[in-house]
């Protein structure tokens, strides 16, 4: 607390992730999508075989995902020495025999690989995983799942060495599975929230990756003049950085990088607000019972004709969409839906507590403009607007249940909480209104 002269006000915490992460991740992602649009003319300067095609295909994106990522990583590292940070639980300084660690590992590997057992299997029996879009991420988790349990191997005696505490979610997932005394079924539920969480996330991104980043590969600057082409395709851009950084950090939950998962909403409420938002549980899509879209027309339609208005129309919209993705970016890893992986307190996040719903929300009202019908019909106006407030309605209880949710686990996330309620003036203004 300041305790300077004049009421006391709550200062704002540091955030736990640097502006530097996101901010080399989206360099990076840059460099690389115009990389592949230029392609025909790279591969003809370098005299390269194969395709004088813009990349555009899925591993082009997945290419994109490993290159960012891996930028972020070394940032996170070289630069802000996140391994070196408490929140860890590692100490580095005193590593353990690889003799006093053996047991603790093989149990460990027991509950990871039941675990991914039992996420392989989900996987299987849901049918809709094996219909396009998800058919590519299905896939590709099916081609690395060799690969990464023959490298868990070493990774898990590795790291066990130097922790703080070894006997983490999967040890007792492991030591529960083998009947062995010590298991704590409340850490074995911990375990069991959090890879649900990266198991079903991690394959509806993947699912998405490729037609966002295709979508910005292939666009023809020459179409690219009139102000709803170039609106759509800069909407198109962000969210294409959106589904890259947010997919690197449902894949990089990993300690050394201080990007674990620390908790999973345990609050029932928290994970229905959450998946009613994504298929196949979603509601807002074709024929859902939130579906707002029947009956409406996108701003386009209503401003065709009157160009200044489409220009700034479309750079409102470019805006909104620039802080979803923004609201993104910052996360850096650190990215997910149900989970606590620290504290961000800087970028979108000094103006409210959710910029990437409040964005979102204002997005989606100001592309369908439900309350304009082209039926003409005022049944279908009050209808959609009705909707899509239930839509809103929506975001609003997924902000308290993931509010309540971190309230509960983490100090600094409080004084975040306190500090927004009047240092953060868009969190302000609604607590006004609300």
């Amino acid at each position: 607390m300041d305790c300077s002269t004049g009421p006391s006000v709550v200062a704002r915490p540091q955030s736990d992730v640097s502006a530097g992460v996101g901010l080399v991740g989206l360099a990076v992602l840059v460099a690389w999508v115009m990389v592949c649009r230029s392609w025909p003319m790279v591969a003809g300067a370098l005299d390269l075989g194969g395709p004088r095609e813009p990349l555009a295909g899925p591993y082009a994106a997945l290419l994109a995902l490993a290159l960012s990522s891996g930028a972020m990583a070394m940032w996170s590292v070289l630069v802000d020495k996140v391994h070196r940070r408490v929140s860890t639980g590692i100490d580095w300084a005193h590593p353990r025999p690889l003799r006093d660690v053996l047991g603790i590992s093989a149990i460990k590997l027991v509950g990871l690989w039941a675990t991914w057992a039992v996420i392989g299997t989900a996987y299987c029996l849901f049918r809709f995983y094996w219909q396009q879009p998800w058919l590519f991420g299905i896939r590709l988790i099916g081609m690395a799942m060799v690969p990464m349990t023959l490298l868990s191997v070493p990774y898990v005696l590795w790291l066990d060495r130097v922790l703080i505490h070894p006997r983490d979610g999967a040890w007792h997932c492991g030591a529960w599975i083998l009947g062995r005394d010590g298991a704590d079924g409340g850490a074995v539920l911990l375990h069991a929230r959090r890879w649900a969480v990266k198991g079903f996330f991690t394959a509806f991104m993947f699912s998405i990756l490729p037609g966002g980043f295709a979508a910005v590969v292939h666009a023809d600057a020459a179409t690219l003049g009139d102000p709803v082409t170039l609106a759509n395709w800069l909407i198109s851009w962000l969210f294409m950085v959106d589904v890259q950084i947010g997919t690197a950090g449902y894949l990089f939950t990993l300690r050394p990088l201080d990007a674990h998962i620390r908790s999973a909403n345990p609050y029932l409420d928290g994970w229905v607000a959450a998946l009613v938002c994504y298929p196949p549980f979603i509601m807002m899509g074709g024929n859902g019972p939130l579906d707002y879209h029947p009956g409406t027309a996108e701003w386009s339609q209503w401003l065709a004709g009157h160009d200044w208005a489409l220009w700034g129309w479309g750079a409102w919209l470019v805006m909104l969409t620039g802080i979803y993705a923004w609201a993104t970016l910052v996360f850096g890893l650190r990215f997910s839906n149900l989970t606590y992986r620290g504290v961000i307190t800087h970028g979108p996040y000094r103006l409210t507590r959710h910029p990437a719903y409040v964005a979102k929300n204002l997005f989606w009202w100001s592309v369908t403009l439900p309350f304009l019908s082209p039926t003409g019909s005022l049944v279908d106006c009050i209808r959609n607007t009705a909707i899509l407030a239930m839509v809103s309605a929506v975001y609003w209880w997924r902000a308290k249940t993931e509010e309540r949710h971190l309230l509960s686990q983490d100090a600094k996330y409080r004084e975040y909480w306190a500090w927004a309620e009047t240092g953060a003036p868009i969190t302000r203004l609604l607590k006004r209104i609300v």
